[in-house]
């Protein structure tokens, strides 16, 4: 049995092959597509610990910030004390020089 080959042959396999090339470029965008959606996700979890590591450190410098504020106004309590002292010697010796 001899095939005759038609004039439609030649296009039916140029369709196929153009059909297999586009399937396989759809299949590469595919891929591509993939691999980027990967990328954003392991992007998403590396910020995400950034963001867990930050919030702690600005917790620990927020509780670090408090404990010199209050070391600050302990000293200024402490300097207001000491200057009433002082002030207070001041006129026991300004009395003492009166008499």
């Amino acid at each position: 049995m001899i095939l005759k080959k038609t004039l439609f042959d030649d296009n039916q396999l140029m369709e196929q092959s153009k059909d297999i090339r586009r399937e396989v470029m759809l299949l590469e965008k595919l891929k591509n597509l993939e691999d980027k959606i990967a990328t954003v996700i392991k992007s998403v979890k590396t910020l995400k610990e950034e963001k867990a590591f930050m919030v702690s450190r600005i917790r620990e410098l927020e509780g670090l910030l408090d404990e010199k504020n209050q070391e600050l106004e302990q000293l200024k309590s402490e300097k207001d004390t000491v200057k009433n002292q002082i002030e207070g010697l001041l006129k026991e010796l300004e009395t003492l020089e009166l008499e």
